[in-house]
């Protein structure tokens, strides 16, 4: 058997002597690397999901939805397509819509680019997705009467307007029956919303569908946005849609979001690649030290050498010492990550009051008359309320990759066994 009781013998021994030797700094500090690199990836990461995962659903429930429908078919069959689609078991709803792009004025001539999009007034009560992420601030999502309309956070900051207020757009993209310009499109505000994500606060702005008829004209095309019940389920769903309803073209939210999706992913990527750094720099510490625990054990190598040990299971030894460093150093960074993810609200506001206090103190010393102008980082309070993501998949490749690597470079540093022996050895002592 390949590593047999006397190996975990011999290993133990061999760590209880190090731990009062010269090795004894070099492998705490491995562990305590390893410890720290799994402690900080897996925070790194976890936040990193909290913040992607909050623009997705944002753009995925609000935006985009999980499959769009286009078609020439579509033109006043609305509640026969939306019937249709509505009875597959994998679709949770489905809402017809229109948009279109507008330049809209508010309190003040205050003007801002956005985007409009006509909705059915009942659209809360049947899609569970969008009443979730599209949180009410001010009035209600409220399109029930005629020329109401709903605005985001950072739109109706930019137009200067709140509840009861009134704004005009101003400008409006349609077909050719509708006025470029006008001043009678007049629209009272209704409710104010906010989202995860700060584009569809700033741009989005919701209207009653019979309003979107209305003023974007006859030829603006109806889209559907269709939710699933398992949005990861897309292409299996657009295969099926495209199958059932030939006269559609159905695109999913991959699709749609190409090039967001991929920006964030590259980001996820090189930022685990950077945090991976870490382990490599661990790595090589434990292999200096184990090359020099090897040449140090040289006599008991021998020895066991002599007394019939294989090469293979003497250094099968070193690898057991790595793995005890490295097991060390990653369970309790698995706990450290994990705990900080949980408490990671207080961690953010802790960040505010240190840099607080840090310009603070800084300022005093430098220019005390400008200290009165010094606030907390407004900042670290958005990042406490996203609440960190944790993937337990990631978890666990991040904690077998602190041992991992911990093992490989065991592995490295004691292949110098195969080249000693026995009668080399003792003919230097």
């Amino acid at each position: 058997m390949f590593f047999s009781r006397w190996i975990f013998f011999v290993s133990r021994r061999f760590s209880r002597v190090d731990r009062k030797g010269r090795s004894a700094v070099t492998s705490f500090l491995a562990s305590l690397g390893i410890c720290f690199g799994v402690m900080t990836l897996i925070t790194v990461i976890s936040v990193m999901n909290g913040f992607q995962m909050s623009f997705i659903s944002a753009i995925m429930e609000v935006s985009s939805y999980h499959v769009r429908a286009t078609g020439k078919e579509s033109a006043g069959r609305d509640a026969d397509f939306v019937a249709a689609v509505s009875e597959l078991p994998e679709v949770a709803s489905v809402t017809p819509f229109i948009e279109a792009q507008s330049l809209m004025v508010g309190r003040g001539e205050m003007q801002c680019a956005a985007l409009v999009r006509a909705v059915p007034p009942e659209i809360c009560d049947y899609d569970e997705g969008l009443s979730r992420e599209l949180r009410v601030w001010s009035g209600h999502f409220d399109l029930s009467s005629p020329n109401s309309i709903v605005l985001g956070s950072e739109l109706s900051r930019k137009l200067g307007v709140r509840v009861g207020s009134v704004v005009n757009l101003y400008a409006l993209s349609g077909g050719a029956d509708v006025e470029l310009v006008s001043l009678d499109r007049v629209f009272t505000v209704t409710g104010i919303f906010h989202t995860g994500y700060a584009e569809i606060n700033g741009a989005y702005a919701f209207i009653n569908i019979d309003d979107g008829r209305k003023y974007f004209g006859g030829s603006a095309p109806v889209v559907y946005g269709i939710k699933l019940s398992d949005s990861s389920s897309d292409s299996r769903a657009v295969q099926k849609f495209s199958r059932l309803f030939p006269g559609f073209s159905f695109d999913s939210w991959r699709s749609y979001n190409r090039s967001f999706f991929g920006a964030l992913r590259v980001e996820k990527n090189m930022l685990m690649l950077l945090v991976f750094l870490i382990f490599v720099v661990v790595g090589i510490n434990i292999f200096s030290g184990m090359r020099r625990m090897v040449y140090e054990r040289r006599e008991e190598i021998s020895v066991m050498s002599a007394f019939g040990g294989r090469h293979p299971q003497i250094q099968s030894i070193f690898i057991a010492q790595g793995f005890l460093i490295g097991f060390s150093g990653a369970v309790p960074g698995l706990a450290l990550g994990l705990l900080l993810c949980v408490r990671m609200e207080s961690v953010f506001f802790l960040m505010s009051k240190l840099s607080y206090y840090i310009q603070l103190f800084a300022t005093m010393l430098v220019s005390p008359a400008n200290a009165a102008f010094v606030r907390e980082n407004l900042m670290f309070t958005v990042y406490a309320s996203i609440p960190p993501k944790i993937v337990p998949l990631e978890v666990f490749l991040i904690t077998v990759f602190g041992i991992f690597s911990s093992l490989i470079a065991s592995w490295g540093a004691s292949r110098g066994i195969l080249r000693m022996t026995v009668a080399e050895v003792m003919r230097d002592e």
